[in-house]
């Protein structure tokens, strides 16, 4: 069965389980070789995600699974938070994370280079601001090829 979906299958199980919770389901991982596959499942809410949270999500997710059986062979499943240096996705998480520090990686060069770490200072149409140390860059939506927050100590 092709991994994308085994993939949207537990993305629907898996917002299934916390329709009724406070945490949102972020993105589903298919990792691994068929029949050592590792699903794991992020999810986060406006508030943080608790090891609780992952526990409860992933105790009813399980029986989900078990019933529905969406997934060949063996496999593990993991129920996690994004983490602190989480991946930006979409200009949603851009907008939801304005004054945060990030590390941006893009598919074509940006004022002579595709590697960045600045604070996030807006989204301006499809457009993210980043404030580097010396200088504020404009960088299309488009163009990021990788984008991830970056722990600030």
């Amino acid at each position: 069965m092709q991994r994308d979906i085994i993939k949207e299958r537990v993305f629907r199980l898996a917002k299934e389980v916390t329709e009724k919770m406070t945490v949102q389901v972020e993105d589903v991982e298919i990792l691994g070789q068929k029949g050592r596959l590792t699903v794991r499942v992020i999810i986060d809410s406006p508030e943080g995600v608790s090891i609780r949270d992952c526990e409860l999500v992933s105790r009813q997710l399980e029986a989900l699974l078990d019933i529905e059986d969406p997934i060949p062979g063996s496999y593990t499943l993991e129920v996690s938070s994004p983490g602190l240096d989480r991946p930006l996705k979409s200009i949603k998480d851009f907008q939801r994370f304005t004054g945060k520090m990030a590390r941006i990686i893009t598919k074509e060069k940006i004022e002579n280079q595709t590697f960045m770490i600045g604070w996030i200072r807006g989204v301006e149409g499809e457009d993210i601001i980043l404030q580097t140390k010396k200088k504020t860059i404009r960088i299309p939506f488009e163009v990021i090829e990788k984008a991830n927050l970056e722990v600030e100590f």
